[in-house]
Parts: C-alpha cells; structure tokens; sequence
C-alpha cells in the first residue's frame, strides 16, 4: 500500500524546452514509488481543451499576449481544482512538470509583467513546497531539441528561450533550489532528490496536527523505511 504524506506535497519542475523537466519529473516520481510513496507526475500545458488550444498553436502559431495568456490560466484554473488539489489532499507526492513559473517566464518574455503574472496566478493556484529550476543556455536546449528528432515550435526559438532563461534566473522564493542543466541525469535526480528530502521532512516537522511519534514515522516513510513498533 502506497504510504501518504500528512498534507501531500507539490513538485514543480521548471525550466527552458530542453532542459530535461519530463525525464526528471518521471525519474524522481520512480525512486519515491520504489520508496512507497503515492506519487503521481502531472504536466502543463494540460490534456484538457485549453490545453490542447496552447499545444496546436505551439504548432501553428501563437495567440495574442492576451489569449495565449487566458488560456494558460483557464488550463491551470482547471489543473488545480482536477489533479493538484485532489492529489494533496489524499496525501500524495504531485509532481508537475511545469507549472505557473512557465507562464511567468514565457509570457513575460512576450512583454508581460513577471511580478503581475506571479501575483495573478498565486491568487489561485497552489504554491509548490519545492520548486525546482534546471538551468540551461537557450543553445543547449535548442541542440537538445533537435537531438531528440523534433523542429523547435513557436514557443521555442533562441532570442524567446534566453529571455525565459533569464526570467527563470530572477525568480525568488524561499522554496527554489536551481540545479545545472548541464550535470548528467542521473546527478539531476540525485539533487532534486536531497532538496525533496529535505523540504518534505521540514514540512511534516512544521505539521502542528501530528504528534512526535506520528511525525517520526511519517519522515521515515519518506525513505521507504517503518517506525519499529509503530506509534
């Protein structure tokens, strides 16, 4: 039986296209389930209909500031209340790759306020216990992109992923921790495993509902070991 976190917790991954969010989102959620923990990887743009709106116009062309900008939040409005929320709620480790920092980064380098685009979506969306941002140069993701087989979209030339780069760059909150781009996966995962670690234990260790013992065992279960004897 999958163990639950008192209170889940979110995991945003961000960063430029390129940057390996997917593999890292998926990598970490494996080595928590090996630990036992119910976790599950959820993604932006969603699969939803303002979702899918974002993802042809990556193909096709993008909406104005304005559209692109009330679809990414209607999408979101909807990611919350359907999956994120749902998932804290039953306790479970929600991992998203990507999330509202995105909006801020790619819309802001589209002319849109950073700070008023942090402000809009914080009034409704849940802020992440860890935010993880794997930095990379726009040349890098870009050469990666094309690795991987696929031709950049509208969202990802080089002058569009340096200026979301820098965004990304300036962003401040108390639960950031930046990882280099360029590290191998697996030294990656490995970062944003400790940094899980110690933001999850921090968490359960502020939980005023739990007794000592139950906080024990909860911060035990993180690494996939039991309270002897139980509480």
């Amino acid at each position: 039986m999958a163990r639950p976190i008192p209170g889940g917790f979110l995991l945003a991954i961000e960063g430029i296209d390129g940057s390996g969010k997917s593999l890292q989102a998926a990598a970490v959620a494996a080595v928590l389930r090996d630990r036992g923990l119910d976790c599950i990887v959820t993604h932006e743009p969603t699969q939803g209909p303002w979702g899918m709106r974002l993802r042809e116009s990556a193909r096709s062309g993008r909406l104005s500031p304005a559209e692109e900008l009330q679809a990414f939040i209607a999408d979101r409005k909807e990611h919350v209340r359907d999956v994120i929320r749902p998932g804290l709620e039953a306790g479970r480790v929600v991992i998203t790759d990507r999330y509202y920092f995105s909006t801020v980064a790619y819309q802001g380098a589209r002319g849109l306020e950073p700070a008023e685009l942090l402000r809009i979506n914080e009034a409704f969306a849940v802020e992440p216990h860890l935010l993880v941002v794997i930095d990379l140069d726009a040349e890098t993701g870009l050469s990666r992109i094309g690795r991987r087989g696929d031709a950049p979209n509208y969202f990802e030339s080089l002058a569009q992923l340096t200026r979301c780069r820098e965004i990304f760059l300036s962003l401040q909150k108390p639960y950031l921790v930046r990882v280099d781009g360029h590290a191998a996966p697996d030294k990656i995962r490995d970062q944003i495993l400790v940094a899980f670690s110690r933001a999850a234990v921090d968490l359960i260790a502020r939980n005023a509902s739990l007794a000592p013992c139950a906080k024990l065992a909860a911060i035990l279960a993180l690494h996939g070991a039991a309270l002897a004897g139980g509480c």
